[in-house]
């Protein structure tokens, strides 16, 4: 085995004006992460009937949108979100609302102030479904998380390169496509994406393993194993 195959999704190159606050970034040690996971669990346990009911109304994935919560407000604890009931750093843009500063892009920018953060997820929902440039992803499944999270990307919502990857990160170790279920029912049908994006391959060096090359390229190990056709997880360097 000289060479490992890997699926990679075709990049899309997007450019558009930023009308977003900056996802909240946090690099936690080992000593915290424990502690970030129960913020993170309480804050799916406190929004996900209202994140729910936007799936309801607007067809936004409700894994989408509490994934998108946790990162940009910090699991709630961001200063937008605990001053100003804001998740999603939606910034003023005409809003006769009350107001905040805070420092983004630039010192002192205006975003909105809510009373509850319900409104905060309800221009979230409406940010999206209102605006052009996401009108794609309401074709896709709303099964189709990871869909949904590479087209927020893709239309320019956020500028990190690893954000969908963080998304669906964030979907799949709390399970929040669960939610989409109990939404949508009997019509909710698993959904598996298409074996349609272009091959590369990667050269095994020393210290590599299945896990290590898997994370680099944002997929399981057994889908790494089963494009290889490897049955264990033996590697050659080379």
């Amino acid at each position: 085995m000289n060479r490992i195959i890997i699926i990679l999704c075709v990049a899309f190159l997007v450019f558009s004006c930023k009308s977003k606050k900056g996802i909240v970034t946090r690099k936690p040690s080992d000593d915290s992460k424990q502690v970030e996971a129960k913020q993170e669990e309480r804050y799916i346990d406190f929004h996900r009937a209202t994140a729910q009911k936007e799936m309801s109304l607007y067809g936004i994935p409700a894994s989408i949108t509490l994934a998108q919560g946790i990162l940009e407000s910090g699991s709630g604890k961001g200063r937008l979100s605990v001053e100003a009931n804001n998740h999603f750093g939606i910034k003023c843009h005409g809003w006769t609302g009350k107001k905040i500063y805070h420092d983004d892009d630039e010192k002192q920018e205006c975003f909105r102030k809510y009373k509850d953060a319900k409104y905060s997820f309800r221009d979230h929902s409406l940010f999206l479904s209102e605006r052009k440039r996401y009108s794609k992803l309401f074709k896709l499944k709303k099964e189709d998380y990871k869909g949904w999270a590479k087209g927020l990307k893709a239309a320019g919502y956020a500028t990190d390169r690893k954000y969908p990857q963080k998304l669906i990160s964030l979907i799949e170790r709390y399970k929040l496509y669960e939610f989409d279920k109990e939404v949508l029912g009997d019509t909710y049908v698993k959904f598996e994406t298409p074996i349609t994006e272009a091959r590369t391959t990667y050269t095994v060096v020393k210290g590599d393993t299945l896990y290590s090359i898997s994370r680099q390229y944002n997929i399981s190990v057994k889908e790494l194993q089963n494009i290889n056709g490897l049955s264990d997880s033996s590697l050659s360097i080379g």
